[in-house]
Formats: structure tokens, C-alpha cells, sequence
């Protein structure tokens, strides 16, 4: 895809943001109007519990935290409050997490769940405690009442995608090595199968890990192993998940004597888009945070209150325990070299003095950025 059709296809992105966050607001407007009664009980002081997952990856302490709570305060006129907790990849601190936001009587949780599974009971908790529960990012079982993700297989898609453009006439040469995320989370999953919808029969998959716990450490080790295995001079590509795990790819790759070849990534992680930069790592996907984020936002508030979410959530999704969740699914965009301006600075996730430090100078001049 040429620079001109990222951008393009960018755009299309961001239209559908303005016309999702269009609709919420008309969302809130017609709530307003049809359950003035619930919402004049329930006001704008209400508490959202929110739970994120893990704090390895940097997006979820850098950016979902921060924009749900912006998000919930412009909704609610500076009224409601967001209760945080972090279960640092623990399912087990996740549900005594979830105990503790019902003891606390929050209106409204937000879950992005450790383990999908492992979460089910506390959902039905807190649905038997009369609070409705927004799973985000990762698909949760249990009786879940709203979802709000990006398409996980489209941007398991989009990274094979990528790899095999990257790899060109060399796809054929050589193995790569995937580097899958966690089988406890059902988004790993996903990208699994849309990565190897894509790879399957044009490249030949020499190793492929699922990486516990998405940790970088882990997939380093995993990548030593993979090149202990195939060779060194077999590799061609490798396939990983996300950045955090390709950082820990690429020091194993360059301990063992190997550059110049392309390594996947997902999530826009400011060590990611300098990797980007410099070209250790190829790409990675950058979802749109503020849009998830504020759906997110939107839902909880929406519920929190008693409305309905029918204008805001357009799409219905099925989880292995509840059919016909409300949600609302992001599109994503592949982020190269040539698209960082139109992507991860156009909406102010880092600016150009973030990503180009002293370090990176060089290689931001190179490529154009500025």
C-alpha cells in the first residue's frame, strides 16, 4: 500500500471515528429524553471502576487510563469519579479486584481482562449486584452488557500482511518465526488467525511460540531458542505480536549476529515507533486508543445511568457465553515509516520531539521526520 492510500485509508478511519463519536453524543441525547427518570436518580455523580490488565505494555498506563478518565469527566460535567485498578497480568488479583469495586459499590465496570475466561464469575458478581459490565479491548465471558475492541483478526491480517510485502522475493528463501501472544487472552488468538490467513503456504513457518504472559523476556528467550533451532542464516522475518515483544525479539536477533530483517509489531509503543525509525523493526499496527477509549467512556456512562446504548453500539458480537453483545469494533491502521506523521503524531499520541530524541535524531532526519 502506498503512502497515499495509507493516508487514505487513515482517514476513512478517523471519519468513522467522528461518525461513532457523532452517534454517541446523539446517544446521550435521546437517552436523555427517553429515560429522564433513571438518569435524574442516577445524576452525573456516578463512580466507574475501571481494570485494566497488565502494565508491561505502555499503552494502558500512558493512554487508555488517562483518556477513559477525560472521557467519563467531559460526559458527566466533572461529576464522575473513576476508581483504577491494575491487576499486573494476574487473573487472580483481577477477581479479587472485582470483589472489591462491588464492596465499593461503583455503578459501572470497565474490564479489560487478564484471562477471558478466568473472569466469568466476577462478571456474574457484579451483574448479581446490579452493575453492568463493559469489557474492553479483550472479549470477556460472562454476562457482559457492552464491547468495545478493534478487529482482531483484521490486525493479525495486517501484520502478515505486512511481513510477506516486507519480505518480497525472500519469503521463499528462508523461514520466519512467529511470535504469538498469550494463550489466556482471546485476543492472541485472533491475530493468530489472521496473521496465518495471510502467511500460510508463502512463507514456511519454521517456530512458533505462544508467548506466556506477553512478556518481552519471554519472547527473547523464545527467540533464542527459535535461532538456536533453525540457524541463524535461515531466518528471514519474524512474525510478533506486539512491540514490547518484538524489543525483546530484536536483542536477541542482534546478540546472535542478525539484521536487516523485518520484525512485526502491534500497539504504537513509543519504543516501537523509534524502532520504526531507526528500522530494526518493520512496523507495527497502530490503533486509534482515543476512539476506543472514549467508546468505552461512553458505554459506561450511558449504562451507568440507565440508558440505552442502541445508537451507540451499531454491531452485536457473540463470546463463548453470551450472544448478542452491544459493541463497537475500530478499525486499525499499519504504521511504517511512511506513515508516522499521518498517524501517531496527526492524533497526538507522541510528538516529534518525543520520538526523536538525541539518539534518534539521525535516523527522524533520514526518513523525513521533523
Amino acid at each position: 500500500m502506498n503512502t497515499r492510500m495509507r493516508r487514505a485509508a487513515f482517514a476513512v478511519a478517523a471519519g468513522v471515528m467522528a461518525v461513532s463519536l457523532a452517534a454517541c453524543g446523539s446517544a446521550a441525547e435521546s437517552g436523555d429524553k427517553k429515560d429522564s427518570g433513571d438518569s435524574a436518580a442516577k445524576g452525573d455523580e456516578i463512580k466507574v471502576g475501571l481494570l485494566l490488565p497488565e502494565n508491561q505494555t505502555a499503552r494502558y498506563e500512558k493512554l487508555d487510563k488517562p483518556l477513559i478518565e477525560k472521557k467519563v469527566k467531559e460526559l458527566t460535567n466533572n461529576k464522575g469519579e473513576v476508581v483504577y485498578n491494575n491487576a499486573k497480568q494476574d487473573a487472580s488479583l483481577q477477581n479479587q479486584q472485582v470483589e472489591t469495586m462491588i464492596t465499593n459499590k461503583v455503578d459501572v465496570l470497565i474490564i479489560d481482562a487478564v484471562d477471558s475466561k478466568a473472569i466469568a464469575g466476577s462478571v456474574k458478581k457484579a451483574k448479581d449486584a446490579g452493575i453492568p459490565v463493559v469489557a474492553y479491548d479483550r472479549l470477556a465471558e460472562g454476562p457482559i452488557d457492552a464491547y468495545t475492541s478493534f478487529d482482531n483478526v483484521t490486525v493479525g491480517k495486517t501484520q502478515g500482511e505486512a511481513l510477506l510485502k516486507a519480505l518480497g522475493d525472500k519469503a521463499k528463501d528462508g523461514q520466519i518465526v512467529m511470535m504469538n501472544g498469550s494463550s489466556t487472552d482471546p485476543n492472541a488468538a485472533m491475530f493468530k488467525e489472521g496473521a496465518h490467513s495471510v502467511l500460510d503456504g508463502k512463507v514456511k513457518v519454521g517456530r512458533e511460540y505462544d508467548t506466556k504472559e506477553w512478556k518481552p523476556e519471554n519472547a527473547n528467550a523464545n527467540m533464542e531458542g527459535a535461532i538456536s533451532a533453525l540457524g541463524k542464516d535461515k531466518i528471514v522475518g519474524v512474525y510478533s505480536a506486539n512491540d514490547g515483544m518484538a524489543g525483546g525479539i530484536i536483542t536477541a536477533l542482534k546478540a546472535a549476529g542478525i539484521a536487516d530483517i523485518p520484525v512485526t509489531g502491534q500497539d504504537a509503543e513509543l519504543a516501537g515507533v523509534q524502532r520504526i525509525v531507526t528500522g530494526e523493526q518493520y512496523m507495527s499496527v497502530y490503533k486509534p486508543y482515543p476512539q476506543e477509549a472514549d467508546v468505552a467512556a461512553e458505554m459506561a456512562v450511558l449504562l451507568a445511568q440507565g440508558k440505552s446504548l442502541d445508537s451507540v453500539a451499531k454491531d452485536k458480537v457473540d463470546s463463548p457465553t453470551t450472544k448478542g453483545v452491544p459493541s463497537v469494533i475500530v478499525p486499525v491502521v499499519s504504521l511504517t515509516q511512511d506513515n508516522i506523521n499521518d498517524t501517531v503524531i496527526k492524533d497526538g499520541i507522541y510528538t516529534v520531539q518525543e520520538i526523536c530524541t538525541d539518539k534518534y535524531k539521525a535516523a527522524c532526519d533520514k526518513i523525513g521526520l521533523k
